[in-house]
């Protein structure tokens, strides 16, 4: 009898266990605060390319919001650097998150330039408050990036190490990596479990860039949704010049060579910044913001029949709309079921976040 009651309660606190149960109180070691991304009960996961490292950091933020309030700040550069003390020409937004639970805004923040910058990690509320986060004493935990590029490795003149996360997701009990590695197919996608113990090393990736008429190792995935095709998990991909790329989910295993698919050419000199998905009018499109050609929307009906292009090409796949309402789109996110969340850099140079209408 005694033993039987002592299995129950123990299976009655393990169903009872919380993901942020493996978070640990104590000061986070953050040395850059790049791509960001929520898991469940508002934990917000943070690349720190610097540290070549994924943070997971316990907001306390879990309030679900059912009405939304529509956010319009101006001038945010501004109003962070009055938050932390310096000027707006010192403060560099990496991206921006928004918590699914809370409606809460998340910014990733270079105080300062150069090696020298702090890193800090920004909260802005549905009535424009902004706060900061502080990790002097936060419930954290980090898992270091085993073949991350050195920190003094350069190509072309850019360090690679900038480039070991370039993007990070959620999806199924996972934190899902991509940027580069030290490996000689550079191009890296990882599937980390979380809680965290460790990180493998990932899993390299190759794919034909129809621009360029050739296969490709060692370009990192700029930005990619996880995304369901014919009840298939899939990593939907963008790169820079600009091929779109499948790749089921399934594949990235520690130490395999993947071969994803190449769906879309998206034009050549420009590089994707954000995508989310959306659904309206029962159906699902893609929302993806780019450095020189505009906000594209994508039907996804046709991602599983699309043939793969495997010659060089311009301009073709999966069709596309660019959306000349929105001009100047530095991060994007979806805000709600009806809306986005876009940092616009305006005609006069101010950094301004802006709640839009989903197309």
């Amino acid at each position: 009898m005694k033993l039987t009651t002592a299995i129950l309660l123990g299976a009655s606190l393990a169903s009872a266990a919380t993901l942020s149960d493996s978070l640990q109180s104590g000061k986070a070691a953050l040395q850059s605060a790049g791509p960001l991304a929520f898991g469940p009960e508002g934990i917000l996961f943070v690349g720190d390319t610097k540290g070549a490292a994924i943070f997971a950091f316990d907001t306390g933020d879990q309030k679900t919001t059912k009405s939304a309030t529509p956010v319009d700040l101006q001038g945010l550069g501004g109003k962070i650097g009055a938050l932390v003390g310096v000027t707006a020409d010192q403060i560099l937004v990496n991206d921006l998150a928004v918590n699914p639970l809370s409606k809460n805004i998340y910014l990733s923040v270079s105080r300062g330039k150069g090696p020298e910058a702090i890193p800090v990690i920004v909260k802005i509320d549905g009535a424009g408050k902004i706060t900061e986060l502080k990790l002097e004493n936060i419930r954290h935990a980090s898992v270091a990036l085993p073949n991350a590029p050195a920190a003094d490795a350069m190509e072309r003149g850019r360090s690679k190490r900038q480039e070991a996360i370039t993007d990070l997701a959620w999806a199924d009990g996972r934190v899902l990596v991509a940027g580069l590695s030290n490996e000689e197919f550079s191009s890296n996608l990882r599937a980390i479990p979380f809680p965290f113990r460790s990180a493998d090393q990932g899993a390299s990736v190759e794919i034909f860039h129809g621009a360029h008429g050739r296969f490709e190792t060692n370009s990192p995935v700029r930005t990619f949704v996880p995304y369901q095709i014919a009840g298939e998990s899939y990593v939907l991909a963008a790169y820079t010049c600009t091929p779109l790329v499948k790749l089921p989910m399934s594949s990235l295993k520690s130490g395999a060579k993947v071969k994803g698919t190449t769906i879309a050419e998206l034009g050549n000199g420009n590089r994707p910044l954000d995508m989310v998905v959306y659904q309206k009018e029962g159906k699902d499109f893609i929302l993806m913001n780019n450095s020189s050609r505009g906000v594209m929307k994508l039907p996804t009906n046709n991602l599983g029949s699309a043939p793969a292009i495997t010659a060089k090409t311009d301009i073709t796949g999966v069709p596309y709309e660019t959306l000349a309402q929105f001009k100047g789109v530095e991060q994007l996110d979806r805000y709600d079921a009806g809306r986005a969340l876009m940092l616009v850099r305006s005609d006069a140079g101010s950094l301004d976040l802006k709640t839009v209408a989903l197309p």
